[in-house]
This record gives structure tokens, sequence and C-alpha cells, in this order.
């Protein structure tokens, strides 16, 4: 389990868990209100929601610290160095065939033989394809006899998603390593929410739709990478409680996994607008960003809260909706939110 890495990295402390009540958002670096009364809820940051789902994914206790210890500090100077010895041919390979399949994606008059005939180079995807079509969602009056048939009836938005959904979702769970079974788990939970926010939002924001929900689904894949480093500092024996780590020492772990994640990205040749995108997401949201960075940005809150909610670790209603009133509007956000809700009911989550 990923819990025990993190027992043989930090023995300091004894780890203590707190139940977290949070029922409000506010922007990082927002004035908090102090509240009326002992009994008023507290307010919650959008910095602090990241810090709980990184110890959501990575099933660590509640922090007792803001600053990183000591050991944390030597930890990060460990993984700094480690990443930038990280060969990213080590990340499990996207199919060869697939970046020429999404530029072909991108041309909505591709022809139904032409998309057949790159996805028939690959045969992962060709399986994945017909079992999908051979669903009872897919099923049609007539058998599908053909891979030509089972593409056009998938049509290019179909194909899109059976990519996406069934190509990258094994190479994301892999990415974070052996240890890691339960963390990859949890970021795939994330990336489906994400990447159906950042689709549904971007519609709005003059995003193209698939490279939206592409960014969406690959933009944690450094967080798996960070898993795979700290296998490396674990140490051999050492059977120790876990010490409640810090705020600061996940955040600095959240901004090198925000930088492998664009290395990924890079490596793998995805579209010029994702890779800027996710350059971007490596700081907070800014008016002057590109539209699939700031949809990004907000996409992935979004998917947080929504995940977290379900596992009741945030307030299932919580409203972010006024979180970005200089990058989304309200009302969208809000309506955004309400669709992940109806996709992603709070009785499918997975433990």
């Amino acid at each position: 389990m990923v819990v025990n890495m993190w027992r043989r990295l930090f023995s300091n402390r004894k780890a203590t868990i707190s139940r977290a009540r949070p029922l409000v958002a506010t922007r990082p670096g927002a004035r908090v209100p102090a509240p009326d009364s002992d009994s008023a809820p507290p307010v919650l940051s959008l910095i602090e929601i990241g810090d709980r789902f990184h110890r959501f994914v990575l099933g660590l206790p509640a922090a007792e610290s803001s600053e990183p210890s000591a050991a944390e500090l030597a930890t990060l100077k460990r993984l700094e160095l480690l990443s930038t010895r990280f060969d990213m041919r080590s990340l499990p390979r996207l199919p060869t065939v697939l970046p020429q399949l999404l530029r072909t994606l991108k041309n909505d008059n591709a022809a139904g033989a032409e998309l057949a005939k790159l996805v028939g180079r690959d045969p992962l995807m060709v399986g994945e394809v017909m079992r999908v079509t051979s669903s009872v969602f897919y099923r049609s009056a007539q058998p599908i006899t053909s891979l030509q048939q089972a593409v056009v009836l998938l049509g290019q938005d179909g194909l899109r998603r059976v990519l996406t959904q069934h190509v990258m979702k094994p190479i994301l769970q892999a990415n974070a390593g052996a240890l890691g079974h339960a963390a990859g788990e949890r970021l795939w939970d994330h990336a489906e929410r994400c990447a159906h926010a950042c689709a549904w939002l971007g519609r709005s924001s003059g995003c193209d739709a698939f490279e939206a929900y592409l960014a969406g689904i690959i933009c944690h894949t450094g967080t798996g990478a960070v898993v795979r480093l700290l296998d490396q500092l674990m140490p051999a024996d050492a059977e120790t409680e876990a010490a409640p780590l810090s705020s600061g020492f996940l955040s600095a772990c959240s901004q090198l996994a925000a930088r492998l994640s664009l290395q990924a990205s890079q490596h793998w040749e995805l579209p010029a607008r994702v890779i800027e995108a996710m350059t971007e997401c490596q700081s907070p949201a800014t008016p002057a960003g590109s539209a699939l960075g700031r949809t990004l940005a907000v996409a992935d809150t979004l998917a947080i809260a929504q995940l977290l909610g379900e596992h009741d670790r945030l307030a299932a209603d919580l409203d972010l909706s006024h979180s970005w009133p200089d990058i989304l509007a309200p009302p969208l956000l809000a309506r955004c939110q309400q669709d992940l809700r109806r996709q992603f009911p709070v009785e499918s989550k997975r433990i």
C-alpha cells in the first residue's frame, strides 16, 4: 500500500487523523473572515482543497504543520535531484500510432476507412474498439463484422473517448509504480472527472473539445511519477508509524509533479495547445492565460472537489462557482458542478 511507503520514509512523529469540516471555498491568497461564533464552519481555500486531494490520493493523514520538517526538506532535495535525472523514456509508452491518429481526428472530415487503417496498426486499439462497439450501449441491429464498421459506429467523438479512456488509463495507472496501485486508481478517478469538466467548460471557452478532454486526462501524470521517485527513496526495512506530513512538503511535491506532467506531455508529443495549457498550470490561473490553460486549471479543482465529495472528504454540495470570478462566470461553474454530480453521483463512489 502507498501509506506503507510513507511510513518508511518518515518516522519522527506518530500520525493523527482529524476529521475535516469544509463548507466554504476561497481563492488562494484571499482574506478569510473570522467566524461569527465557535460553531461557524471553517473557510476552506483552494490550496487546502488541493492538499486534501493529495492526502486522499496517497492515503495520508491530515497535517499538523504547514512548514516542512528537516526530514522532509532533505527528502525534497533528493526528490529534486532524482527528478532532474528522471528518464521520460521510463514512462509507459503511448502506442506509436496514437499521435498520428490524434492528428487525423482533428479533421472532422476524416474518412472511416482512413481511421480504421490507423487503428488497425495497433492490436490493443483494435481490441478496445471492437469490445466497446459490441457492448450493450453501442449494439446495433446488425452484427459488427469489420473494424471499419466499428469505427463508423463509434463516430469521431466515440473513438476519441475510447482512445483516451482505454488506452491512456493503463498508461497512467502504470505510471504510479508498484507501490502506487491505490494512488493510480484514485488519479484515474480524478482524470475521468477532470476530462469531463474540462470538455464541458471548454465548449463555452472556445476550446477544441478533444484537446480539452485530453488535457484533463493527463494533467496529473506527474503525480504518479513522483510516487515512483519516492519508491526509490524508500528504505528497505524499518516498519514505523507515519508522520503527518506537512502541507508545505505536499505542496512542493505537487509543484514537482506539475513539472513532470509537462515533460510527459512533451515526451508524448501531445497537441501544442495541450502542452501550452500544461505549462500554464504550473502557476495559478490568470485571465491572461490561454483558453485551455484557464479551463484546465478550473476543471482540475472542480474535479478534485467532486471526487473528495464522493468519498466524504469534502461537503458533497460545496459551491466553488465564485472562486474564479475573473476567469469563468459563476453561473457557468455552478452548472458545471451540477453536471459533474449528475455524471458521477455519490452512490457510485469507489473506496
